[in-house]
């Protein structure tokens, strides 16, 4: 196995872990399944859920991705954080349509179905962080 395949492995293993640590306790506890309701909007306490874990990972997921896995990548750091923010949005979207489709249509389990969601979010995640966020740029390979 490459070495940085490895890294990605154990370093977005753990952030995975992380979100779902976190998921789940403000799913359980923090909003106990119930509606959490802003005073101009309301949301599951799935989808709140997933907000909050989202910006929890999304700097120990950058930090880790900058630092230990693609250390490589010449692109500057505000580029690399900017392009690992707008793929990390696009994970969330994904994410949150998966999360309604199978909580809501599927009546899935809302653990269960974060845990579905999330494989197929970190096969998206890797792809895009390889060849889009922490790209090596081709005049510079050696």
């Amino acid at each position: 196995m490459p070495q940085q395949t490895f890294r990605y492995a154990a370093c977005g293993g753990g952030n995975t872990v992380l979100g779902i640590v976190v998921f789940y306790v403000f799913h359980e506890y923090v909003f106990k399944g119930k509606i959490f309701s802003f005073n101009f909007y309301a949301l599951e306490a799935h989808t709140a859920s997933n907000i909050i874990s989202f910006c929890v990972t999304l700097l120990v997921g950058f930090l880790l991705m900058k630092y230990v896995v693609f250390t490589g990548s010449n692109l500057k750091g505000r580029i690399q954080l900017f392009r690992y923010t707008l793929s990390s949005l696009i994970n969330l979207l994904i994410s949150t349509v998966l999360l309604k489709l199978f909580v809501e249509q599927l009546q899935l389990n809302a653990i269960a179905a974060q845990l579905i969601t999330t494989v197929i979010v970190i096969v998206i995640a890797y792809l895009s962080q390889k060849h889009f966020t922490f790209k090596i740029k081709a005049a510079e390979k050696q």
